[in-house]
This record gives structure tokens, sequence and C-alpha cells, in this order.
């Protein structure tokens, strides 16, 4: 890369970065405002306090509890998902028969209400394992629609001289479909992420497991402590947040090649 080019992408990224900060000072500062105006830390804390309280809930013994069994939670619901979507997506991908006899169960999820879905979940299943339910149903479609999708946008010419040099299929898959796959894939996992952790958190205030960030949440809301309620909510932000940088540097590394 020219080091013209190069000066200029930094010089527009610091500058992309200082206009996100200063978007976010001007955040804090209408919040402390708003709290001031209000005259009232007990319906709005400012700032200041929602860190106090960050600082002092995460030097309690459950801290790591709570934030350990959502994690895992939300973690079970993935996987769960993604295997699904891969047993399903690339055949749906793959046959329009298949990808048409799955479309009204992939709509019909994606366009359930969420706490319409908790509910039932309720009644089916156990407080504990309601969370991971509720994150698999919310993945899962947006998983294998991502998957399908890049199936289907899969160059047709590459899987015609494949078969035309009688490559076998599982090659065929490994070598022409995945790299073709990833980038929806990855676009899948983002969204769907972003989706399940905050469906996850759901399930556990409604469900109110023993642990987890959800059922800190219920607990504190129900002693009016709104300023626990705040600092378990940028808990939440700040772990997917995490999961997104992750995400995004594994796709980095994952699709060097479409350079």
């Amino acid at each position: 890369m020219p080091l013209a080019a190069k000066y200029l992408m930094n010089n527009s990224s610091t500058k992309y970065r200082i206009i996100s900060l200063c978007v976010i000072l001007v955040l804090l500062a209408g919040w402390e405002w708003l709290s001031r105006e209000l005259h009232s830390r007990q319906i709005l804390p400012g700032p200041a306090d929602a860190i106090a309280s960050l600082i002092s809930i995460a030097g309690k013994p459950g801290f790591l509890t709570a934030l350990g069994v959502t994690l895992f939670r939300g973690l079970a619901g993935f996987l769960i998902a993604f295997a699904a979507a891969i047993a399903i997506g690339i055949p749906a991908g793959l046959n329009s028969g298949i990808e048409a006899g799955f479309r009204p169960i992939l709509i019909t999820l994606r366009s359930t209400p969420v706490v319409a879905i908790i509910l039932l979940a309720l009644i089916w299943f156990q407080s504990e394992q309601v969370p991971v339910f509720i994150g698999f149903l919310t993945m899962f479609p947006i998983l294998t629609t991502n998957i399908s999708q890049g199936i289907r946008e899969t160059d047709a010419s590459l899987v015609q001289m494949a078969h035309l040099y009688h490559i076998k299929r599982r090659r065929i898959l490994t070598g022409i479909y995945w790299p073709s796959i990833l980038p929806f894939l990855f676009s899948g996992i983002s969204t769907a992420v972003g989706f399940g952790w905050r469906s996850v958190i759901i399930g556990e205030v409604l469900s109110q497991p023993r642990y987890g960030i959800g059922a800190m949440m219920q607990d504190a809301q129900s002693y009016l402590l709104v300023s626990e309620v705040i600092a378990w909510t940028v808990v939440a932000i700040l772990v997917s947040a995490i999961f997104e940088w992750i995400i995004r540097l594994i796709e980095k590394y994952s699709i060097k090649w479409k350079k």
C-alpha cells in the first residue's frame, strides 16, 4: 500500500474515533444533566453512580458466577443453533425444494415475538433451560438463512468445472462452497450473537434462574436499585462488544483469500 494512501487511511480512522468519542461524551453529559434535572438519583442515577455500582457488583463473590453462567447459556444456545443451521442451511442452499420446505418455519421463527416464545418456554422447560432455548430459537433462523444464501451465491461455473474434472463432492463442499459461505456466515454470526445475547438475558429476567445477568438485573429491579440495573446493563453491553470484536478478528484472518 502506498505511504500516502496508508497515511490517509490512518488519518481517517483517527478522525472517526474522535467523532465516536465526542458522541459518547455528549451522551454521558446528557445523561448527567437529565439525572440532575429529575432531582432523584434513585430514579435515574448519574454516570458516576453507575460506575460506582459497576465496581461494587464486580467485587461481589457472585459476579463471576452470574457472568459465567450467562456466557455458558449463550454459548450453548449458539452451538446448538450453529449445528442445526449447518445441517439444514447447506441442504437448503443446494436444493430449492428443501429451502422452500423450511422457509415458512424460518419466517415464523423470525416473526414470533421473543416474549411469546419465553412464555411458552416457561411452561415447557425448567427455568435454567429457558434462556438456552430462547437463544437457540433466536439465532437458528438467522444462521440458517445466511448459510443457505452463501451456498446459492457460490459461483456456478466453479462447481461445474469441479464436476467436469470429477472432483469429489466432499472436496467441492470444502474447497468451493465453504469459502463462499464464510462472508455470509460471519455476517450471520455477528447478527445472531447480538440478538441471541439479548434474548438469553431477557429469558433470564423472565424465567428467574438462580444465577445469571438477567436474574441479577431482576433482583436489583425488585429492590429499586436502579444503579445496579444500569451497571449490569453495562456489563452486558461490554460482553457483547467483546463478542463482536472477536468475531471480526476471526473473520479478518479467515477470509484473507478475498484480498
